[in-house]
């Protein structure tokens, strides 16, 4: 993965108000397989930048449908 890649959250992030599926882009990759990821609202405001491995994300596929949910905030 590269920056501007398009990725899909693996698992749930809790803290950050993220869901597994949410979709976010690649801003940064570190040296030690670590990225960091921004996830945003559908009006463009940035909602999370997060530090991932590998592991927690993935590759946008051709099979994959975009859905929208709504933005719960605390």
């Amino acid at each position: 993965m590269k920056p501007h890649d398009t990725v899909v959250l693996r698992r749930p992030l809790p803290d950050f108000g993220l869901e597994k599926g949410d979709v976010g882009a690649v801003v940064h990759r570190h040296a030690d397989d670590a990225f960091e990821i921004e996830f945003v609202s559908g009006e463009g405001a940035t909602v999370a930048v997060v530090t991932l491995r590998a592991s927690d994300i993935r590759s946008v596929s051709a099979g994959d449908m975009l859905h929208v949910r709504s933005l719960v905030r605390s």
